[in-house]
């Protein structure tokens, strides 16, 4: 897909046409002069240049706004075949929100996103553009504001075939370029008319603009110097106020813009892309005749549907990442396996790709003096500190001190540097770091700030275990310690943090209950016959005692499936839905589910009697008293089918009796060595010989110090 398809259409046919007719009736409009023009009939020459200048101005415009190529693409691609509608809305940027009212926010609403989602209407970006005659787009680094400025200025020069409801001639103006003292907004119009041979450009520019025929699109406020900026505003205010006929939208990054800056406009935030926009993009992305025929579109949104995916999910709500996303999968049709690596080139195309492209001249000083590497090492260290903290949200005073901290603890770090300065390049120019309220901070990303937490423990190794024995069962570290590992390329690879994983994991099997569960599962699935690893088969066994312990079940069976036993725990999960039917005193049916279940076999185990547990459940089911007798009895009953249960499987029903904290523990040892394993998969390296010693030893008795001989409870 080369992009220039799709504008030859309209470049050449209608948007000419319609433009030349816009331009000829802005002529000949009776008043105004237009030195000599006004009211009389144009030569049919001065119409052909009329008509030769607007070819002109629409392939211009073609040119320099309506071919998009970032990252490194290696061809461009047309802004019409790959955009896809933007939403705007009032979200309230909460000025005086308070850090611990954000904090809450976030982790009440489950989301892995950061960004406070405004529950308020939004409505179609072209829609507000026709209804707003003055409009300040407001958003984030890379959020599309400058592609819907383009996008605008294309449907208005399609005249009637677009989907822009006023004859306007759009002007497209870089703000960055508003650099000298002298700001004269309509020289640099005329200069965009005469540059395309438009006769007399500047009368058509004067009159144009006092019939209020043009659509001026503002680009990039926040990209005026900011020597500048105060007197970019002035201009551009009394430039508004002097040609108030036309119609305006300007952009500007949230992180730049001050509230009220300019009087007429109102202003709207483009909101993040939401499921049906990434889905849009998605298919407007893989348009070449082999992506249709093997439905390559369909494939990239079910496979960044998937949980493991649910970081490069969350980067997809930015459109320039989720272009980043849509190349990685371009190329191998799928997305790494090491989130690490996503992650890493993520974060670079921040700080390096993007912000070539968008820096500010202001700010250059800064970038010099501020390496990209030791930039990143700053945030690492910052989002740490957050992470360590248990805080998402920073106060500016405390971003700016741990600027200044860093800057004046590290030798190569420029001291010339000022820490708001640097907080306000990164803020402003990168985004990365983000202005959500008054004096209030985030990460762009949660799993920006997650994967620059596990470069800065990977960089300072000694913190490894230190983190681990502090942070494992907090499920808010999960994702961290599988980056941690993706990360470790090493000679030993991720050896180091399995190793420390299990020495942890085994503390938890702290009272002579829980030892002897363990010894129990390892004595009665040693040996069986199942094609499963000795952990798998402990897994399993653990899992079908547990059935008043839902909690656990939770972890254990997360565990058992990590650890590949498919068929035997959907076996075993038939089991124990069968036994919470018991539970509810479902008696007949409960029993029929279990007899269907154990007459399959169940070669995890190696000392149950399937065929004589058979019978004796067929017994017991003879003798179920119905739904009609006394609720004791009932009970009674389900106790004799549980008893029955733990008798075929040589367990004493104390194992599994557990107090409060044991619970907790076994849990807490359940998850530990779940993560492990999926830290091992995310691994780049991880040594055969040391993870098949850990997995040997998974879920299997320790020997107790204190209190405890480790003696397990005699079966029964």
């Amino acid at each position: 897909m080369t992009g220039f398809e799709p504008l030859i259409g309209w470049a050449t046919g209608a948007a000419v046409t319609g433009l030349a007719n816009l331009v000829t009736g802005i002529v000949q409009e009776k008043g105004g002069g237009l030195l000599g023009w006004g009211g009389r009939t144009l030569s049919e020459s001065t119409r052909q240049a009329i008509f030769n200048a607007s070819q002109q101005y629409v392939k211009n415009y073609s040119d320099r706004h309506c071919l998009l190529k970032v990252l490194g693409m290696r061809e461009p691609v047309s802004l019409e075949s790959i955009y896809t509608t933007v939403r705007l809305g009032n979200e309230d940027l909460q000025p005086f929100v308070s850090i611990a009212d954000l904090e809450a926010a976030y982790r009440n609403s489950r989301k892995q996103r950061l960004r406070r989602q405004n529950s308020g209407e939004k409505h179609k970006g072209i829609d507000v553009a026709n209804t707003e005659q003055f409009l300040m787009v407001l958003g984030a680094p890379g959020g599309g504001k400058s592609t819907f400025l383009r996008k605008i200025g294309l449907e208005a020069l399609k005249g009637n075939e677009g989907t822009f409801k006023h004859a306007c001639i759009p002007v497209f103006i870089e703000l960055k370029g508003l650099t000298s003292d002298e700001i004269n907004l309509e020289q640099i119009i005329v200069t965009e008319f005469q540059t395309c041979g438009f006769p007399n450009a500047k009368g058509f520019t004067a009159k144009a603009l006092q019939q209020g025929k043009l659509l001026i699109l503002l680009d990039g406020l926040d990209e005026v110097p900011t020597d500048n900026v105060n007197r970019a505003v002035k201009a551009i205010q009394n430039f508004v106020d002097r040609y108030a006929r036309n119609r305006y939208i300007s952009s500007c990054r949230i992180a730049a813009y001050k509230t009220g800056g300019f009087r007429r406009f109102r202003d709207v935030t483009i909101a993040e892309f939401d499921d049906e926009q990434i889905q849009q993009f998605i298919q407007n992305w893989f348009v070449s005749g082999l992506d249709r025929q093997t439905k390559t579109a369909d494939r990239c949104w079910e496979v960044l549907q998937r949980s493991e995916n649910a970081g490069a999910k969350e980067l997809a709500h930015t459109p320039l990442l989720l272009t980043f996303l849509c190349l990685v999968y371009d190329r191998s049709q799928n997305f790494p396996n090491n989130r690490s690596v996503l992650y890493r080139k993520a974060l670079r195309i921040l700080l390096e790709e993007w912000a070539a492209e968008k820096r500010l001249e202001n700010q250059q000083q800064i970038y010099e003096g501020l390496s990209i590497e030791l930039e990143e090492i700053l945030l690492s260290d910052i989002a740490t500190y957050g992470f360590a903290k248990d805080q998402l949200f920073f106060s500016k005073r405390e971003l700016v001190g741990r600027i200044r901290a860093f800057l004046e603890s590290n030798l190569n770090a420029p001291k010339s540097l000022d820490g708001e300065a640097v907080l306000d390049a990164v803020a402003r120019q990168q985004g990365i770091l983000v202005e959500r309220a008054e004096d209030a901070y985030s990460f762009s990303h949660l799993t920006l700030q997650e994967y620059l937490t596990a470069q800065y423990i990977v960089d300072n190794p000694k913190f490894i275990k230190q983190i681990v024995f502090r942070y494992l069962p907090d499920e808010r570290w999960r994702e961290i310690f599988l980056l941690i590992a993706g990360l470790m390329t090493g000679n030993r690879g991720a050896d180091g943090l399995l190793l420390i994983i299990e020495q942890k994991a085994k503390t938890y099997i702290n009272t002579p209950k829980l030892n002897a569960l363990l010894q129990w599962a390892d004595r009665s699935t040693t040996g069986s016959k199942g094609n499963y690893s000795s952990a798998a088969k402990r897994a399993v066994a653990i899992y079908l005692t547990l059935f008043d312990l839902a909690h656990i079940r939770a972890s254990t069976r997360a565990l058992a499936y990590a650890l590949g036993v498919d068929t035997n725990i959907n076996l075993a999960l038939d089991l124990v839905r069968a036994f919470d039917l018991v539970r509810a005193l479902d008696l007949d049916r409960s029993l029929a589910i279990i007899i269907d279940l154990v007459s399959q076999e169940m070669n995890f185990f190696n000392l149950v009697d399937v065929a004589g547990l058979t019978v004796n459940l067929n017994t017991l089911r003879s003798q179920a008293p119905d739904v009609y007798q006394p609720r004791k009895v009932r009970l009674a009953f389900a106790d004799r089918i549980s008893q029955l249960w733990f008798d075929a499987l040589q367990l004493n029903p104390e194992l599994v009796n557990l107090s409060r904290d044991e619970v907790e523990s076994l849990s807490k040892y359940l998850y530990a060595n779940e993560l492990m394993v999926k830290c091992k998969e995310a691994a780049v390296r991880v040594t055969p010989g040391t993870w098949a010693k850990i997995e040997a030893r998974m879920l299997k008795s320790r020997e107790l110090k204190e209190g405890g001989s480790g003696t397990a409870l005699p079966p029964t």
